[in-house]
């Protein structure tokens, strides 16, 4: 896996930015759905005041606690697939 950004984690929100060759976003933030529905995102992912994605709380094999998420924008190809995994900073990997 590589990766693609950083995020700080606070009160279950989380505030950074990735870069890779072909993205680069600053300022992106993944915040709680206030009321999540079955099946439907726990987190929304915002670049300033655009939604640009959703985050799924998920459990790995071990039990470790992540986000998987898909972030799509009319400037992507295709939607990106990633996962935001806990680390002494939270590291977004694609």
């Amino acid at each position: 896996m590589s990766v693609i950004g950083s995020f700080t984690a606070k009160d279950n929100k989380y505030r950074g930015a990735i870069a890779s060759l072909t993205i680069r976003a600053n300022d992106l933030r993944i915040v709680p759905v206030r009321q999540p529905t079955e099946g439907g995102p726990s987190h929304r992912v915002y670049a300033g005041r655009i939604e640009i994605g959703a985050a799924w709380s998920k459990r790995s094999r071990d039990g470790k606690a992540y986000l998987s998420l898909k972030l799509d924008d009319p400037s992507l190809m295709a939607p990106v697939y990633a996962s935001l995994l806990a680390s002494e900073a939270a590291r977004f990997t694609n």
